[in-house]
């Protein structure tokens, strides 16, 4: 299993003088259901480097089993420092991509031509396409081959309109990811506010929130699993 990660580069809160990047549990937790199941992971970004993390998600209040995990874990930590850059990705050599959340993609991946084609080629050769939180942002321009929206008419979720407005950051990103999927047809659905709540629609898989990011991890490996049993 060949699985890519793509991370954002931005770091920039709007104009708020405030930092973002990555969330980190988004991260951690489904590295590491990736990494214990022998995948073979790489992890990219727009810049190449060291993806910025976002302050708010290493707050003690942020911390999970998984992203303790990462802060003992040196090795992973130098693998995130050295995520190499999207336009070097060779897309067909990839299983599955999962796309972290936190912010910072909105203001980057939603509009990298790199990464839009890397969604659009992949979903087309049914391979699997996963994001959680505010990554599901990141298909906002991304097309099916017949050149209508890739969630049209799909089963979709991700950080929803509640969840944006109780971080008070409403007014503050670029769009909102609920209104984003719902305007390209998706069918939204989500669960409470910061309850796991996951959404697949054959190889398009979407989380709604932190709280989600391992389930979606999982459900990506069940589907990489089957895949590889009905080879065998």
């Amino acid at each position: 299993m060949k699985i890519l990660m793509v991370l954002t580069s931005h770091d920039a809160l709007g104009k708020t003088g405030r930092k973002t990047g990555f969330w980190l549990e988004e991260f951690a937790a489904p590295y590491y259901v990736f990494k214990d199941a022998g995948a073979d992971i790489t992890l990219a970004s727009p810049l190449g480097g060291q993806p910025p993390l976002d302050p708010k998600s290493d707050e003690a209040g942020s911390q999970t089993e998984a992203t303790r995990r990462f802060k003992a874990d040196i090795p992973a930590q130098n693998v995130l420092a050295q995520t190499v850059k999207l336009a070097s990705v060779l897309d067909a050599t990839f299983d599955a991509v999962f796309y972290p959340g936190g912010h910072g993609p909105m203001w980057d991946l939603a509009e990298d031509a790199d990464s839009i084609r890397l969604i659009e080629n992949l979903y087309a050769a049914d391979r699997i396409v996963a994001a959680v939180c505010h990554a599901p942002g990141v298909l906002r321009h991304a097309k099916t081959v017949n050149g209508s929206p890739l969630v049209k008419g799909k089963q979709v979720t991700g950080f929803a309109n509640t969840e944006e407005a109780a971080a008070q950051l409403t007014e503050i990103v670029p769009f909102l990811v609920e209104d984003a999927l719902v305007e390209n047809g998706g069918i939204y659905s989500k669960a409470a506010d910061w309850q796991p709540h996951v959404a697949t629609d054959g190889n398009l898989i979407t989380g709604q929130n932190p709280a989600s990011s391992e389930a979606a991890a999982h459900e990506v490996l069940r589907q990489l699993e089957e895949r590889q049993a009905q080879e065998q």
